[in-house]
């Protein structure tokens, strides 16, 4: 997505680090830049807001934890695929492994 308006950090860049900046992961120079691109850019801007409604959406809702073994296994899969990985059975079977043993 971009909004066709030139900015220093792209639209792209930004939407894929929104959960980051949501959940305070990122770096103060990230954060800073993120911040800036949502004061000049409203579709980001709404996006931003829709995902930080969604968030607080899931957290009022689901009030059960989830098994540390599948958070492990989630956990696994979410940093093979932001590092440009695919997901494979032998990382699901070996992150099993892992946690269990």
């Amino acid at each position: 997505m971009s909004c066709g308006e030139p900015h220093e950090t792209n639209c792209d860049e930004v939407l894929n680090q929104v959960f980051e900046y949501l959940d305070g992961e990122l770096t103060d120079g990230d954060v800073a830049k993120i911040q800036q691109h949502l004061d000049e850019c409203s579709p980001c801007l709404a996006e931003h807001d829709l995902d930080q409604a969604l968030k607080a959406l899931v957290r009022r809702s689901c009030k059960e934890r989830a098994p540390d073994q599948l958070r492990a296994k989630i956990m696994t899969q979410i940093t093979d695929i932001t590092r440009g990985g695919q997901v494979t059975q032998t990382t699901q079977t070996t992150q099993i492994r892992l946690s269990s043993g």
